[in-house]
């Protein structure tokens, strides 16, 4: 296997931004990242655990939305559901509500009787279900939070960090349901109307949802998202009392930062590969994906083109035979698989079978 470096030095044409100054946010803790790369562009004490209030909830939703087949299924309400303080969506003992509305009472309304009735019928029990959530969270790799219930109300046991809730974020903009409810300024579902906590949604353009929080302990939490030019951002702010302001301000500081820049096209011809057994002496090679990464102007990637020293044919169309490596300060940020761009025959005489192979012994008997 043959291995070059080279430095990409068309970056600063695909990346045409000024590094921006970094935004002075209010939050105790804060984080900013790239949702496709995982690359954190901001943060302040994120790891630090906390309080996260209602931001809690999306855990809520997303375990819901993985155990839920049914989103007409109708749900009674039962008398320890109603028996909360906080935000609801005032449900009444006896009712019955869609699960549908239920998540939107949750994720908009932010009503904590909307997650204790979506708990028990997910799971039979609110204890099992905040089970489910911590399970959850370990699979995620949140590995600094912990569940004591499905709302947010104030629990020495319940905590977790901005970077813990980035991952969580993520996770939620990859569910088909809980992305379209978080996105939703408003909706009426049965006799209800929801109006979602969310006022990111309309002071900042690109603002594509999340969830809001608050309890006296806590204080002011917010979890974020916001799409630019294809670019996918996740904000994380826990005790934070100017939250829309730093929230506008770190997503301004990303998108300008760090653009998203496409290291990589696919069906690019990247190279040519010497071929072992046929006529046709080397076979061109192309990228079979996309690389993308956000970058400032200044940073500097470098491309690892990995290929064998040859191929041995036949070698079909689109077979992998190797793979071009993006690095950046001696990290790996992306890669591509080489595949052959075009299929090569072998041009060698077939070996001789056993038959053959003893008639070539009496050259006279031919």
């Amino acid at each position: 296997m043959k291995c070059f470096a080279a430095l990409l030095l068309a970056l600063s044409l695909l990346c045409p931004a000024a590094q921006a100054a970094e935004p002075v946010i209010s939050a105790s803790s804060a984080i900013l990242v790239d949702a496709e790369s995982g690359r954190v562009l901001y943060q302040k004490d994120a790891h630090t655990r906390r309080g996260i209030a209602s931001t809690t909830k999306l855990m809520t939703a997303l375990v819901a939305a993985e155990l839920v087949t049914d989103l007409s299924a109708q749900v009674e309400v039962l008398r320890e559901d109603t028996l909360t303080e906080g935000s609801s969506m005032y449900l009444k003992v006896g009712e019955t509500v869609t699960v549908e509305a239920l998540f939107y009472g949750l994720l908009l309304q932010s009503g904590n009787d909307a997650a204790l009735a979506l708990a028990r019928y997910c799971a039979g029990d609110v204890e099992s279900f905040v089970a489910r959530m911590n399970e959850k969270a370990r699979s995620l790799g949140m590995s600094d939070t912990r569940f004591a219930n499905p709302n947010g109300l104030d629990d020495e046991n319940h905590y977790s960090t901005a970077a813990d809730m980035a991952i969580l974020a993520a996770a939620c903009m990859d569910n088909e349901l809980v992305a379209k409810v978080v996105s939703t300024k408003s909706a009426t579902i049965g006799t209800r109307t929801f109006v979602n906590h969310n006022k990111l949604l309309s002071l900042y353009p690109d603002c594509v949802g999340m969830k809001t929080g608050y309890t006296r302990s806590s204080g002011r939490t917010l979890v974020s998202a916001a799409r630019r030019d294809g670019q996918l951002l996740l904000c994380v702010t826990l005790s934070d009392p100017d939250d829309w302001k730093d929230h506008a301000a770190l997503f301004d500081y990303g998108f300008e930062t760090y653009p998203r820049c496409l290291l990589a096209s696919s069906g690019k011809t990247v190279g040519l590969v010497k071929t072992s057994g046929s006529l046709i002496p080397a076979v061109p090679v192309r990228t079979a994906e996309e690389v993308w990464y956000p970058l400032t102007e200044s940073e500097q990637v470098r491309a690892e083109l990995k290929l064998p020293d040859d191929l041995q044919t036949p070698v079909a169309d689109d077979v992998p035979v190797g793979a071009l490596v993006f690095t950046l300060n001696g990290a790996t940020i992306g890669e591509t698989s080489l595949v052959c761009a075009a299929g090569v025959h072998s041009d060698q005489a077939p070996e001789a079978g056993p038959l053959e192979r003893l008639w070539s012994l009496f050259p006279w008997a031919g």
